[in-house]
């Protein structure tokens, strides 16, 4: 009897120490050019709204509004990294967007990844955390209204 409790037990610890590896977070850094070519993403976003990350130059800064940011997560199960990591992006540059008519702003500058309050600054880059059932991306920037 003893025996078949260890066994149980051993079988039960290593289903348990599986569990986490499956669930797991990937952090993986996409390309922003290839998200903005995916889901239409740049007529869908139009011209109302200027975006640049990281240290990308800017046109002039007439007045820095705020700062925001914005943490979203999509569907990830049975969708490629690519398809969910970029379709999140979409949701969090929408984000932006609608926050940046809502204060005034006409720019977004030093757009940086931002997951769990850690910055990643990239001009080609933004990071994806995809997992089998979730994935997310986390932006902040600073809303500006460029000088004419």
């Amino acid at each position: 009897m003893n025996k078949l409790i260890s066994s149980a037990i051993l079988a039960g610890a290593a289903l348990a120490g599986a569990l986490p590896a499956q669930a797991a977070d990937t952090v993986l850094m996409m390309p922003i050019a290839a998200a903005m070519a995916a889901n239409d993403a740049q007529s869908r976003l139009g011209d109302s709204v200027k975006f640049y990350f990281a240290d990308q130059p800017t046109p002039p800064v007439a007045s820095k509004i705020t700062s925001d940011k914005t943490s979203l997560r999509t569907n990830g199960f049975g969708k490629s990294a690519d398809k969910s990591c970029n379709w999140v992006f979409l949701s969090a540059m929408l984000a932006l967007q609608k926050r940046a008519h809502e204060v005034g702003a006409d720019a977004v500058v030093n757009i940086v990844s931002n997951y769990k309050e850690k910055v990643v600054a990239s001009q080609t880059e933004f990071e994806c955390h995809d997992g089998a059932i979730m994935s997310g991306v986390a932006l902040k920037g600073d809303f500006v209204k460029l000088a004419k």
